[in-house]
This record gives structure tokens, sequence and C-alpha cells, in this order.
């Protein structure tokens, strides 16, 4: 098999922050977990003890009830599911943001309180406050909502991707209903990402100032605990220094092998076509106390640092969501991307509830040597031909020819293109992509995808429909040419660094600067987060002019965030990088 790299990778697949506080415990395990909670409930003082253990949507409950049952001196456990609505209300409850469609629905605006049956509620919370004595544990989602003044509370959070792979393997229910064995595991995770983590962000955004305890079970069998002010101790010190959040690797149908290299995978697995390396809506970060990792889900930091994290412009215009998106796309002996567009502005917000779309760009990290991206359509485009060329293909008929209809531009590595919403496009074989999007990724609508089946042996949705009423059919090749391919422009130098503009489109919101370097380079956030990736280089350093944070080091290939509140920070080679030419790509948001 082809080598991509001469050299062994030094890809951290799983960066830390480190909190170096030695006052915090880890407990691992149910029986210390136990030991530890027990120790905390007999200290409470009074005759009555509330203990609620408010947990995120993915969670094991048969593992967490049966041990937590099993170990916790308790008098009376009570579960949050009884005080729900009847799953029936609830299917009906959420049927308007969850849709008939496989895979599109609406962001829903309901909160943890309306899955609840009001004079259920009201009947619970009178018995626990009529109760005199003993240690009453209230559990599962919207606990809280039960006992609104714990005397403990503790919190079982959910990294986003251990969820959806739970899903895949029909471990998990979605809220408030019995579904787990739903044949087609992809309603499962629509359900989860439309409204299930909308509703218990919203309160869990409204906990992290109560949290006693803080219980890591992304792992099965594998529990930790920890305190809540040790996580909140963590949080602060990722929204002051560069980070890097877990990169999630996925195979895909057309997935390719430069990464199992690269990034230091298991060389045994088929294929990974994705790599969600900046994604914090959806990423993991590993918290490091001692010889100890605590696994919690990046929106975290977004949640409790959003003006440190992406700054004030950013903040104000996105509030605590994460705009910019960084993920790796491998195609390289692979096969093409599915052809695909994204939707307009004002479709996505009349359509699917979100106020701005998934604008892009492919840069090109690596590529064979026959490498090309589909981008635009041709100069003598027919947009009812095209239309009819693809509905004949989805139906089974003929393959649709995408040459006959999309241009085609030849790619070398550092090449990149740019994506607004509305373009026809896909990388196709032979390429590894660094994509740079905004962030709302389930939003591609699928016009052709080769004629395959997902990894699931099912075919992959195709959105013509959705589709055809997007596509932007005067984006043809001079146009393409002139406006998305290779936009790249120098705007600063100095000794031994070159700064370039690399787009991406006046459309979209996130620029993107490309630095080529032998010797220390300075930036600023100038009050804004910053997204890089070293696309260039063995190894690199960022520090602090004035040792505001630890000096950081990034290896080729990763990618890693710089807190708007950092302010100024230097990037150079160093160890193995060190007398090379080194190359970043930095992504911010314009304001």
């Amino acid at each position: 098999m082809k080598k991509y790299l001469n050299k062994p990778s030094k890809f951290n697949n799983l960066p830390v922050v480190e909190v170096t506080n030695a006052a915090y415990q880890v407990e691992n395990g149910w029986e210390a977990i136990c030991e530890r909670l027990n120790q905390a409930i007999s200290a409470l003082s009074g005759k009555k003890k509330l203990v609620v253990i408010e947990t995120y949507q993915g969670v094991i409950h048969e593992e967490l009830i049966t041990n937590l049952k099993n170990g916790l001196n308790h008098t009376r456990f009570i579960l949050a599911d009884d005080f729900m609505l009847p799953e029936e209300d609830i299917k009906k409850l959420v049927f308007y943001d969850v849709t008939n469609d496989r895979i599109f629905g609406f962001l829903t605006r309901l909160t943890m309180d309306t899955f609840f049956a009001a004079d259920k509620v009201s009947a619970v919370q009178t018995e626990i406050e009529s109760a005199e004595e003993g240690v009453i544990v209230i559990y599962g989602c919207g606990a809280a909502l039960l006992c609104p003044k714990p005397d403990l509370l503790v919190y079982a959070d959910m990294a986003r991707w251990e969820i959806q792979l739970r899903m895949r393997k029909h471990l998990v229910d979605n809220l408030g209903v019995k579904n787990r064995e739903t044949a087609d595991w992809m309603l499962l995770y629509k359900q989860g990402f439309f409204v299930d983590w909308r509703v218990c962000d919203r309160l869990k955004k409204t906990l992290f100032d109560k949290w006693d305890f803080l219980l890591d079970t992304n792992k099965i069998d594998q529990p930790k605990l920890v305190e809540g002010k040790a996580i909140l101790e963590g949080l602060e010190i990722a929204s002051n220094r560069p980070f890097s959040v877990v990169p999630f690797f996925d195979p895909g149908p057309w997935g390719g092998q430069w990464m199992k290299e690269v990034c230091n995978l298991d060389a045994t697995a088929p294929n990974y076509a994705w790599c969600f390396n900046a994604v914090p809506e959806e990423n993991s970060l590993l918290l490091k106390f001692g010889d100890d990792v605590i696994e919690i889900p990046s929106i975290d930091l977004v949640f409790r640092h959003p003006r440190e994290l992406l700054g004030d412009p950013v903040h104000g215009r996105f509030g605590d969501e994460f705009p910019i998106r960084f993920d790796y796309l491998d195609t390289m002996n692979g096969g093409h991307l599915s052809l695909q567009v994204h939707p307009l502005t004002e479709y996505i917000q009349e359509k699917f509830g979100l106020h701005y779309t998934q604008d892009e760009s492919y840069y090109m990290m690596d590529v064979e040597d026959d490498a090309i991206v589909y981008l635009g359509l041709k100069e003598d485009v027919n947009q009812e031909a095209m239309i009819a060329d693809l509905e004949e293909a989805q139906a089974g008929g003929k393959p649709f020819e995408a040459e006959k209809h999309v241009q085609i531009w030849p790619m070398k590595k550092h090449d990149h293109v740019l994506i607004p919403a509305g373009t026809v496009h896909c990388s196709g074989k032979g390429s590894m992509v660094l994509e740079i999007s905004a962030t709302p990724y389930i939003f591609t609508f699928k016009l052709w995808d080769w004629g395959r089946l997902g990894m699931d042996g099912k075919p992959r949705p195709i959105n013509i429909e959705h589709g055809k009423k997007n596509i932007q059919w005067d984006r043809t090749t001079e146009w393409t040419r002139q406006n998305l391919v290779n936009c790249v422009k120098v705007v600063a130098e100095g000794d031994g660094w070159v700064e370039e503009s690399t787009g991406l489109h006046e459309r979209e919101f996130i620029e993107t600067r490309r630095h080529w370097f032998t010797k220390k380079t300075e930036h600023n956030t100038n009050g804004g987060v910053h997204v890089i990736c070293l696309v260039e280089g063995d190894e690199v350093i960022v520090e602090s002019p004035t040792n505001e944070f630890e000096p950081f080091v990034v290896h080729y290939a990763e990618v890693f965030i710089v807190p708007a509140k950092v302010g100024a920070y230097t990037i150079r080679p160093f160890g193995s990088g060190e007398g090379q030419k080194c190359g970043t790509l930095k992504g911010y948001v314009r304001f």
C-alpha cells in the first residue's frame, strides 16, 4: 500500500487539557464512585437528604440505575421517567420537529419541562417536600426539574459522538420513549440532533454552577467521577489557552487510506472517510487530572465561556454556538464524495430553523496525480435536462453523467476551492480534503451518490427536491474560475514568513489565512476565535509572548483552537519541524 509519510506519525488522537490542581480526586469504578457519593451524602446536614442525578440523553440507564441503586445508601430511588408524558403524547409533541423525513427536521424550541406531566410532577414534588427524613435519590433526564433545590447534584454528561455510536448499536432510546430497536438508527440520531440534545442542553446550561459532581460514563462499565468544580476549572483553563478537541474518525462508502497512516489509526479498518477534528458541537474535550482523564462534550466549553472563547463580536452574532468547523474528507485510494449542494440562507431558515447555512471550502492537504473536484456547472448547462438526468438515475435508470453537467477541475496539493451555499460540488477520488465550513453540517442535499449503498447496506438519502430549489444555475465555469478556485493573494510578509488570504467567498462569513514560515510568526486573535491546522511541516509550537499560557505543541495535520481571549500568540517551527518550511491554515469569522 502507498505510504503517505516518510517518517512515523506524531499525530495526537487524544489531546488533553491538563488541570494541575492536585486537590481534585477522580474516582474510577462503581464501587469507588458510590463510596465517594455516600461520604458526600453523609456529610450533608439534616434528617432529609435530597440527591439529584441528572442525566444527558444517551447514558446507558440500565448500567447507571443498577449500580447506583446497589451502591448508594438511600431510602427511596425515584425515576424521572415515571413522571413524563405517555410515550404517544411525546411522539406527538416532537413530531413537528422530527417530521417524516429520514434525515432532516426542525431545530426544536421545546424545553425539558414540556416532556413531563404537570400533575405527576406536582404530586411527586409534594411527596418529596413532605418527607421528613431519609435519603431520596431522584434519577434521570429531567430529575433536576422534579427537585429544583437538591442537597447534592450529580450530572451524568455524555459525548455526542459516543451517543451516535450507541444509537448505531441500538443501545439507547430517545428522550422519553422506548425506541432503541428502531430499525433505522438514523431516525434515532435525527431525533437526538433536532430535539433531545437541544432540550438537554437548555437544562444543562442552568445547572453548571450547581454541579457537585460530574459522572463520566462514556466508556461502558468504566465510569469516572470528579467534583463539579474540577470540571469548571478545566473549562476555564481551556478558555484561556490554545487547545484541541478529540478528533472523531468514521468510515464511509467512499473512504480512503490517508488518515490511517497520518493520523495513527487502526490499520485493519477498511477505510476512514471523515475526521471531525474541530467541531465543538460534536467533539469531546478531555480534562486530565493527574493520571486520570475525564471526557465531556466540548460544547460545554462554548456554553460555559462563550465570550472568552468566541469573543464579543462572534458571540454577539452566533450566541453560544461555535460557528466554524474543520474536518477531513479522505478519498485517497477511495471513491468520489456524493455530488451535492447546500441550502441557501433563507431556505435553511424557513425549512429547518437555523439562522445560517453551511458555506464551506475544500483545502487540498494531499492529492493523487489524477485528483479532481467537481465544482460549479458547465457554461452550457441545461437546468431541465440536468434535473431530469438526476431523477432518472435516482429512479434506477441510466447513471447520472456528472461530467456532462458539472465542471471538473484538476487539483494539486495546497489548492483551495471555495463553496458558497447553492454551488454544486464534490471532491473526487484521490484527495485528502481539509473542509472548512460553517457548523450546521447535517444540511447536505445529495444529488447523486454514484449508485452506492451506505455503510449500513441501505441506499444513502438523495435530496433532489431540496437540491433543485437551491442550485445557483449561474455559477458556471468562468464564474467559478474567477470566484472560487485558488483565489489566493499575498496580504503581508516579513523575515521568514508570508501571509496569504485564500478566501472565502464574499457570501461566506469565514475568512481563511495561510501562513508559510521558516521562523517565528506573530498572530493576534483581535477579539475573535481562531481555528488552525498545520498543513505543512512536522511540528510547530504555539507560544504566548507574555507567558500567559504554557507552550502548545502541534504536529502535522492536527487542528487546534485559539480562544479569542488569548490575544497575541506566536507560532514557530519546533522539534522535528525546525529548519523546515511550515504552513498553517487559519479560519476565523469576519467582523
